[in-house]
């Protein structure tokens, strides 16, 4: 994870929320990128900056099995506790 802090909140609702600015998967909601697509970024390097930070997070959180934190969220609910 990024600076050994764990996700927030607010990087949670911007996985749900923001869509791909560039590339092949332009238009599309963060939290719906493909696996592979990621995996592409670890190998070749996440952008500079914040779109860095959000697909870097998603990584690491579909990496460890944890995309149930982005469900609740992607419905608009609440985050889990």
């Amino acid at each position: 994870m990024i600076s050994g802090e764990g996700p927030n909140g607010e990087i949670l609702l911007q996985l749900v929320a923001m869509k791909m600015p560039f590339g092949k998967y332009k238009g599309t909601l963060l939290c719906d990128l493909p696996e592979f697509y990621l995996s592409w970024f670890k190998k070749k390097g996440f952008p500079k900056g914040k779109m860095g930070v959000l697909l870097e997070t998603l990584y690491e959180i579909r990496l460890n099995g944890l995309t149930y934190l982005l469900e609740p969220l992607k419905k608009g609910g609440s985050m889990p506790r």
